[in-house]
């Protein structure tokens, strides 16, 4: 019992390595927007802003679903040589981040969005934004150092929000 138990385990980190832990990250290309999901303050912000500046593309959105947050406060309310656009999404999840994509780039012609989010959420965020909007997808992370025990959190809390998204739509 306790060896089958084991092998199962072993059997879907092994199947879902190639999701969470490898999962496939695009190379940064011109685009109409940079889109910041809502989640930890791990580098995603700062690769955002980094990338607009360099003139990968002319504004960044950071969805803010936080009631306080200093850091995007700050970049809320700065002063940038491109567009900022922050927005409370509704519902407060990725598919409510994909349903603002999708409005903002019906409004304005968007062809092709980098998004920004962490590793173990990239192939989610895909699938679920994809299912929102039918633009390119440009898929990028900040990289951040997880510890085991949030790897372990996050294949659990991802798996669970995939069987979520198959069920809905956007």
């Amino acid at each position: 019992m306790l060896l089958g138990l084991a092998v199962a385990v072993v059997v879907f980190i092994a199947a879902l390595w190639p999701v969470y832990i490898r999962p496939q990250v695009d190379r940064p290309a011109k685009a109409d927007a940079v889109l910041v999901l809502g989640g930890a303050h791990d580098g995603r912000e700062q690769l955002a802003l980094r990338l607009a500046h360099e003139g990968y593309a002319p504004r960044v959105l950071f969805s803010n679903p936080y009631e306080t947050s200093p850091l995007l406060n700050r970049i809320c309310h700065g002063g940038y040589s491109f567009e900022v656009i922050c927005f409370d999404p509704s519902p407060r999840t990725t598919r409510g981040e994909g349903r603002r994509l999708a409005q903002l780039a019906a409004a304005n012609g968007w062809r092709r969005v980098i998004v920004i989010t962490f590793t173990p959420h990239i192939s989610r965020a895909r699938y679920i934004l994809g299912k929102c909007w039918g633009g390119e997808l440009v898929m990028l992370d900040p990289r951040p150092r997880l510890s085991v025990a949030r790897w372990a959190y996050d294949y659990a809390y991802q798996s669970v929000g995939y069987i979520k998204a198959f069920a809905e739509d956007c």
